[in-house]
């Protein structure tokens, strides 16, 4: 499970100081499927980055009894001067992954081909998410965190995220940030809507969608 304890989180903004979660409660449990929804701006990839530990909380904690991936597509912790392949050789010795096999997978799953020898600074963002995509998921973790990244690429890429994601690893928990509401209603279990830095939990998630289609 994942426990979210009162998690706020606020940033710099010229002299004050702009609050983005207040005091949001949230648990996850093994192999639930959950949508994040919420207007542009209402925290989403906020939340997705405190959970995965890419950032930390101004006041509260997050607490996880299960292996969590980082945000799928984040490629903010590419070192740009090394090659998508010196960055998959630093994973695979992070999460103790035998490298060629890690290689091949990304290779195949990302279509990045030569680009894949050259430094990632020079890659486009849609690349460096297919990067940052196909390293996500050569790594089998209990939760996959998804922010949006499901759309990166052209149809082909696509299907193959969704198998990875929706088919593949049913018994996972994926926790879910979209604007596509076909997309949580097909695929998630429950929904939470951020408003105003607050969770809103919905186990109906008709009452979820209905909420957020008043923003």
């Amino acid at each position: 499970m994942i426990i979210c304890k009162n998690l706020h989180k606020s940033y710099k903004s010229g002299h004050r100081r702009k609050d983005v979660l207040v005091g949001v409660d949230l648990e996850i449990g093994k192999g639930e499927r959950i949508g994040l929804l919420g207007r542009n701006g209402a925290g989403k990839t906020t939340l997705i980055k405190l959970i995965g530990g890419v950032e930390h909380p101004t006041k509260g904690r997050v607490i996880r009894n299960m292996s969590v991936s980082w945000p799928l597509g984040f490629a903010g912790g590419f070192q740009g001067s090394l090659t998508g392949l010196d960055n998959a050789r630093f994973i695979a010795r992070i999460y103790g992954r035998d490298y060629r096999e890690l290689r091949d997978f990304v290779e195949d799953f990302s279509e990045l081909g030569a680009h894949l020898k050259q430094p990632t600074k020079t890659y486009s963002s849609g690349m460096r998410a297919r990067l940052a995509f196909a390293l996500s998921l050569a790594i089998e973790f209990d939760c996959y965190l998804i922010d949006e990244v499901i759309m990166v690429g052209d149809q082909s890429f696509q299907r193959k995220c969704h198998y990875e994601l929706f088919e593949k690893r049913t018994d996972r928990t994926l926790f879910l940030a979209s604007h596509g509401v076909d997309i949580v209603r097909n695929f998630c279990h429950r929904a939470v809507v951020l408003d105003q830095g607050k969770a809103h939990e919905f186990d109906d998630m008709e009452a979820a969608l209905a909420l957020y289609d008043t923003f």
